[in-house]
């Protein structure tokens, strides 16, 4: 298993935590992150793009002259998608860009990129991050006593102190263990868990 500090606020080191190797240190394979990530950014696409085809249009069914004898093309729809206010053509219609993964494999890349801030050397844990009140410089202070930056923070709960106190540093993300993602982890350099977090993890992915 492979040894973590855990740190304090002030960033000294109150003791080691081990970490399992079935979660933190398993081969990575980038073609396995590569899937995940674009899974999980594709189906943030709204797709909701839409026109109305003859059909969807309101408009009397009536034909709009006899078909015969006025000198004009014959025409059956006022809908038809030739006339002004008629249909469109071929246009955009609501889809899903959903990319199904299997959940074995999105438990997979989730333990890679954990594996890969632990073998970088950007896997930080702390023994606990409570706040007093909602302020960001608080939280600044703490951050800069570790020396950390382009972070996200894994809670082990919904700590409204600590979330609101965030929102204001560039490059710093507070999230849930049961939110924990692989873009999260790899869009940011570093990762700092909340000690009790590591539990929640190995229930999550054992």
């Amino acid at each position: 298993m492979a040894a973590v500090e855990v740190l304090n606020s002030t960033g000294a080191k109150v003791s080691e935590i081990e970490l399992p190797d079935e979660i933190f240190s398993i081969p990575v394979k980038t073609s396995v992150l590569h899937e995940v990530v674009r899974s999980q950014l594709v189906s943030k696409r709204g797709g909701t793009a839409a026109s109305k085809t003859r059909g969807m249009i309101s408009g009397s069914t009536k034909k709009l002259f006899r078909q015969k004898g006025t000198g004009n093309a014959r025409a059956g729809s006022i809908k038809s998608p030739l006339r002004k206010g008629g249909g469109v053509i071929f246009g955009p219609s609501q889809r899903s860009y959903e990319i199904k993964v299997p959940k074995k494999v999105r438990k997979l890349a989730l333990k890679m990129a954990l594996s890969a801030k632990v073998s970088d050397s950007q896997l930080f844990v702390i023994d606990a991050l409570e706040l007093e009140e909602i302020k960001t410089k608080a939280l600044a202070n703490v951050l800069s006593a570790l020396k950390l930056d382009d972070l996200l923070i894994v809670s082990d709960n919904d700590d409204e102190k600590l979330a609101l106190s965030s929102r204001n540093i560039p490059d710093v993300k507070v999230i849930k263990t049961e939110g924990l993602n692989v873009y999260d982890i790899l869009k940011f350099k570093n990762l700092l868990l909340v000690e009790p977090s590591i539990e929640n993890i190995k229930g999550r992915l054992s």
